[in-house]
Formats: structure tokens, sequence, C-alpha cells
């Protein structure tokens, strides 16, 4: 069964259009035990979308996991893992985060409970929902 996330990156530090130029990308860099949890719970298959946090602040697109956890190479020492994601899908328009802060539907959504952390689960109703708002039409 497909898992779904939420996965921010500042895109002036990595942005989905450098995700989609490299294809598949270790997802490096994770410094947050609670969201290094979180990427050692995905799955080869899991979905995420990637969200573009500090500019922009909002999703733009939709990868995949490739690779399941394995140790970070970017980390000196501390245990923390990465993950392979492969670009799969621009969102078509994009969901900013104040649509989803203003939108009842979304209540409880991980990325406006926990909004510091860059690795969250997406319930499917809140995946489905938000597919929806950006013009996802499959996956």
């Amino acid at each position: 069964m497909t898992a779904y996330w939420l996965v921010k990156s500042e895109p002036d530090a990595f942005s989905w259009d450098q995700q989609v130029a490299h294809e598949v990308e270790p997802w490096t860099g994770v410094r947050n035990h609670m969201a290094k949890n979180n990427l050692a719970a995905m799955r080869k298959g899991d979905l995420a979308f990637f969200y573009h946090s500090n500019i922009g602040k909002e999703i733009v697109g939709i990868v995949r996991v490739k690779r399941e956890a394995y140790p970070d190479p970017t980390a000196e020492s501390g245990g923390w893992v990465c993950v392979d994601m492969e670009a799969v899908k621009p969102v078509p328009k994009p969901v900013t985060l104040a649509a989803m802060k203003a939108d009842p539907k979304l209540e409880g959504l991980s990325l406006l409970r926990l909004s510091r952390l860059s690795v969250a689960p997406i319930s499917a109703e809140h995946w489905r929902y938000i597919c929806k708002l950006g013009g996802v039409r499959s996956v």
C-alpha cells in the first residue's frame, strides 16, 4: 500500500526544477530526529509532495521513493539517513501554504500542525484533496 508524504526544500538550495533535471536525487541533509524517522519509514514506491519552503511556500511537484533509507553521505555522524527520490510530475496549479491554511478540509494536515518539520506524513484523504486542488489528474 502506498504511503504519502510531504518533503520540503528551500528552492534556492534545491528546487523542483533541479529535481526534475536530476531525475533521481538523494534526499540528504535532514537533521531532525522526527523527520529522520519519517525518512526511515518510507518505502519504495511511496509518493511525496515536493514543497518549496521559505521562498514560494507551495507544493510544486510530486516525487516517488526510488530507494529506501540508507546512511546519509552528507552526515559526519549521528545515524542520519536519506532516501532517493524520483521526479514524477509537476503540480499544474501549485498549492500555496496560504490556501492550505485557509481550507477547513485540510485541518490537521501535518504541514500546518508541525510547520518546521521537513519530512512529514500525509493522510490519503489529504493527498487526494491536495491533488484535486493542484489539478493533478493521476499519479
